[in-house]
């Protein structure tokens, strides 16, 4: 089925559905697991908001590349969360183009913003989540688009259809030959 894919990067908002999806593919296609916010984490010892706060958003930022550029040499099959930000660099983006098939998780402003809730979490969102997202939103969106091999629209899709989407676009590409 995805023999010819040595990776699938998932690619979306925070609160897409990145880490669920991702999990439930690489279950589903018996693969290792990577999300970048996690690898993160247990490459420094501190969580997102902890990183922010302690070494700002460009130590963030080059702690994230790190960890993309480790799961994309893998010599492995390998379903990859891609932290949402990691889009705005251009050698992340060049690297997450040539390391496998790029999955964009599309989600309306109001998925997002609903999923992100308070936005606790998340350092970029501040006291206003929702502002925030519509502020981040243009831009990425248009990086997601550019690298996306496959859309899959999430909003009201529960996880296991979202991935179902995903693999019967696998099946279908390797019955074409595509990779």
């Amino acid at each position: 089925m995805a023999e010819d894919v040595e990776r699938i990067l998932l690619v979306g908002m925070m609160g897409a559905g990145k880490t669920s999806v991702g999990r439930a593919l690489g279950q589903r296609l018996g693969w290792p697991y990577l999300d970048s916010d996690e690898e993160v984490r247990r490459r420094t010892g501190r969580t997102v908001p902890q990183l922010f706060a302690d070494r700002g958003e460009a130590a963030f930022r080059a702690e994230e590349s790190a960890a993309l550029a480790e799961a994309c040499a893998s010599t492995h099959p390998l379903v990859v969360s891609v932290a949402g930000g990691a889009v705005l660099d251009e050698a992340n983006r060049r690297l997450i183009a040539a390391s496998g098939l790029v999955v964009w998780l599309r989600a309306s402003l109001a998925t997002l913003t609903q999923r992100v809730g308070d936005g606790r979490t998340r350092p970029l969102l501040g006291a206003d989540p929702g502002a925030a997202l519509a502020r981040l939103y243009p831009e990425r969106a248009r990086l997601y688009e550019s690298l996306a091999d496959l859309v899959v629209d999430v909003d009201g899709v529960p996880v296991d259809r979202v991935v179902t989407r995903i693999d019967a676009a696998l099946r279908q590409r390797a019955r074409s030959g595509r990779r």
